[in-house]
């Protein structure tokens, strides 16, 4: 099942249009038809109108078969039969599927038929939502199915360790695995217990099975594990809870199987490698700016409200960009309907539009990412305001700009929100303008900065606590820790440096603008 709108981001990839009948696009799909001169009573949501010998005929076979969406594959011909134009056969196409209330998806012809139905059939029938996010359920069945025949509890798991399908039985099933499928990841202290006993370095070296010894104290019991590869490439891995090695036919089951996993795997992974390119040009598009941006967050299925911008920023010590395409691909897992955001990586960056009033529900986002990295993944975020959709580059801006202030925060600071954040990042900005050199060389602030460098005096933090205590002296020197009349002196000998001005309204606002803006850290 899938909704129109999102096969037709999908669909683009192949030269798909849609035409006509727009309000389709949210109507979910949950079937797919071919004619058959045999049966005149077929019937689907999606109708492939293979062997039709014009538009206006496979429109009509779409409505007899009470589908919601009929794809064409159309010659270039218009109406009359004449050699036209794609943009008279896009008009012809529209003006057919408003007058039959069914949305026409218009191929390309170098498209083959056998390509286009392979995808349909994938993203209808196959690529629903599971529990690990995106992939075809039947992975579960798989996992059911080779259970039975080796007779022990399975496990199909990705690169990452991330559960991807689990069967039902139980047999020699373990708390160990009872963590793993609870938690849809290896725990860590076993990642590091395989790590040890070399498996992982095993299954990328081998097709063979390895076999893993139980560990009591770690709540595991054997486990047969095997690579799932396809060619060199490592996919992920089967894991099949049992006492001792396998042999005969278990191993050479649990081997098999393996190889259909990898089937599998590959066909989501063509699936989800599409719509996240899809999806992310469509969100660079936002991010830059565009004309037609309530048109781009319609193919995107969100809502025109409330938009915020999240950037993000993932890394070990040892490597800036494996982390973030593994938070990229995190981010992206689940067809777009299953997500409450949208995705792109940009350079280093990974940004989010996601539809939030409340940051809470950002920092939910964002911890939730974090928590499906490996606990060595290091987080750094930034938050937008709220934005409507016209105004998603100042979204991204707002945000790249708070993530720049939580990457020089403490470690386990929460990502700062640019609504709740603005007066640090027009500081920050300020000291960038100081540190270019645009602060004044000359005036009572950098006079009294080089007199304290000069003879270790402390006029500039005096002249800060009297500015932010507004003036009280008693206040200024409790901040200072000194006696008021020591405030007074100083104040005093300031003076004499350099016309302070203390009573002028504008002049107290220059100079705490210049105060701020030599600060290194806000405080």
């Amino acid at each position: 099942m899938i909704a129109l709108n999102h096969m037709v981001n999908v669909l683009g990839g192949y030269g798909v249009r849609l035409c006509g009948h727009s309000g389709a696009r949210s109507a979910w799909l949950r079937s797919v038809a071919i004619p058959d001169a045999t049966d005149h009573h077929v019937a689907g949501d999606v109708l492939l109108a293979v062997g039709t010998s014009s538009l206006a005929e496979a429109v009509q076979w779409a409505a007899a078969a009470k589908a919601t969406a009929v794809l064409v594959r159309p010659a270039r011909t218009g109406t009359g039969g004449e050699s036209g134009s794609g943009a008279d056969v896009e008009r012809e196409a529209a003006t057919i599927a408003d007058r039959y209330g069914v949305a026409v998806l218009l191929a390309d012809p170098a498209v083959s038929w056998s390509q286009l139905a392979g995808v349909v059939y994938g993203l209808v029938l196959e690529s629903r939502e599971t529990a690990s996010g995106r992939g075809p359920t039947d992975l579960f069945a798989l996992a059911d199915n080779l259970a039975d025949v080796v007779g022990g509890a399975v496990t199909i798991e990705d690169r990452h360790s991330r559960v991807l399908a689990y069967s039902r039985s139980q047999q020699a099933g373990d708390t160990a695995r009872l963590e793993t499928i609870l938690g849809r990841r290896v725990p860590e202290r076993l990642r590091e217990l395989f790590q040890q006993q070399e498996v992982f370095a095993r299954l990328a070296a081998t097709d063979e099975p390895v076999f893993v010894p139980a560990d009591a104290g770690h709540g595991l019991t054997g486990r047969m594990a095997v690579a799932v590869r396809a060619g060199r490439e490592l996919l992920g891995s089967v894991w099949v809870s049992c006492a001792g090695p396998l042999t005969g036919a278990h191993r050479r089951a649990l081997a098999d199987g393996a190889r259909t996993v990898a089937l599998h795997l590959l066909r989501s992974r063509a699936s989800a490698d599409l719509e996240r390119q899809v999806e992310s040009d469509l969100v660079i598009q936002l991010l830059e700016g565009s004309a037609d941006a309530a048109t781009l967050i319609s193919r995107l299925g969100l809502a025109p409200q409330a938009i915020r911008v999240i950037a993000v920023r993932a890394y070990t010590p040892d490597d800036h960009h494996a982390a973030l395409l593994l938070a990229f691909e995190q981010a992206t897992t689940g067809f777009g309907w299953s997500r409450p955001g949208r995705s792109a990586l940009l350079g280093d960056t990974l940004y989010t539009i996601l539809p939030a009033e409340r940051t809470e529900v950002a920092r939910q986002w964002i911890a939730a990412l974090h928590s499906e990295l490996p606990a060595r993944v290091r987080v750094a975020a930034g938050i937008g305001a709220p934005a409507e959709v016209a105004d998603l580059p100042a979204g991204r801006q707002e945000a790249d700009e708070c993530l720049a202030l939580h990457e020089s925060a403490k470690p386990g600071a929460v990502p700062p929100a640019y609504d709740e954040s603005w007066d640090d990042i027009l500081l920050r900005r300020l000291r960038a303008a100081a540190r270019t050199g645009r602060a004044p060389a000359r005036g009572p602030v950098s006079t009294l900065l080089r007199h304290d460098t000069r003879h270790g005096t402390c006029f500039v933090a005096t002249l800060r606590a009297w500015l932010e205590s507004q003036g009280d002296l008693t206040l200024a020197a409790e901040r200072l820790a000194v006696h008021p009349n020591t405030v007074r002196n100083r104040l005093r000998k300031m003076g004499e440096l350099s016309p302070l001005d203390l009573y002028d309204a504008r002049r107290r606002l220059a100079m705490t603008i210049m105060l701020a803006a030599l600060e290194d850290e806000p405080r």
